[in-house]
C-alpha cells in the first residue's frame, strides 16, 4: 500500500478505474451465473430430499469457467471482443458472430463499477478505507442486479460481507466495533421484517 501511495496520483486513478472496469466485466458474469447455479443446486437438493432421480438438465456454467459466450449463437467471446465498455462500442452493441444485440446493461455495470471504484480512491485516497469501500461497492453492484433479476440476495455474497464488515471495523476503520455490531443487527432485523411483511401481505 505504501508503494502505491508513492505513485503519481493520475496513474493511481487510471489504475483504479481500469481495475473497476475489469471487475465490472466479471460482475456481469457473476450476476448471470451465480443465481443459475444456485437454482440448479436447490433443484438437485430437493430431488434428493424427495427421493427422486436427479434431473438430467444441463448443469449451468461455473462462475469462472467456461469463458463467456454469446447466449444465442454460443460462440465463445474472444478476449479482444470482451474489453469492458470499449468492445461494446466498437461492436455497436452486437455479437461479432451472429450480430445479435447485446444488452446495454453489460457496459453500464462495467462503467458503474469503474466510476465507483475511481470515486472511492478519490474520496478515501490510497488507504485501507478505500480498499474496503471498493470491495463493498463491487459486492453491492452484484447484489443489486441479482436482486433486480431474481429477487434474492445470495448468502455467498451477503454473509462474507457481514463478517468482513465486522472484521474491518474491529479496528474502527469506519465505525467503532460496538456501532458495527449494532448496525449489523439493525440491518438484519430490517431485512427480516421486510421478508416476513412480504409473506404476510402476499401469502407467498
Amino acid at each position: 500500500m505504501q508503494d502505491l501511495q508513492l505513485a503519481p496520483l493520475p496513474l493511481i486513478l487510471v489504475f483504479a478505474c481500469i481495475t473497476g472496469l475489469l471487475v465490472g466485466s466479471f460482475l456481469n458474469v457473476l450476476i448471470l451465473r451465480l443465481p443459475a447455479r444456485m437454482k440448479y443446486s436447490w433443484r438437485q437438493e430437493c430431488e434428493e430430499f424427495l427421493g427422486k432421480e436427479a434431473s438430467t438438465g444441463d448443469e449451468p456454467p461455473g462462475i469462472i469457467l467456461p469463458g463467456s459466450h454469446c447466449p444465442v449463437c454460443k460462440n465463445p467471446i474472444k478476449p479482444w471482443h470482451n474489453i469492458p465498455v470499449i468492445s461494446y462500442l466498437l461492436l455497436r452493441g452486437k455479437c461479432h458472430t451472429c450480430k445479435t444485440s447485446i444488452s446495454p446493461r453489460y457496459p453500464i455495470i462495467e462503467l458503474l463499477s469503474g466510476l465507483l471504484t475511481l470515486y472511492a480512491v478519490i474520496h478515501f485516497g490510497v488507504t485501507a478505507q478505500a480498499l474496503a469501500a471498493i470491495v463493498l461497492v463491487w459486492a453491492l453492484i452484484a447484489l443489486t442486479f441479482i436482486d433486480i433479476d431474481e429477487q434474492l440476495l445470495p448468502d455467498s455474497i451477503t454473509l462474507p460481507l457481514v463478517w468482513l464488515g465486522l472484521l474491518i471495523n474491529s479496528q474502527s476503520l469506519f465505525a467503532s466495533p460496538v456501532d458495527a455490531i449494532y448496525g449489523t443487527v439493525f440491518a438484519y432485523l430490517v431485512l427480516w421484517s421486510i421478508y416476513h411483511l412480504f409473506r404476510l401481505i402476499t401469502g407467498k
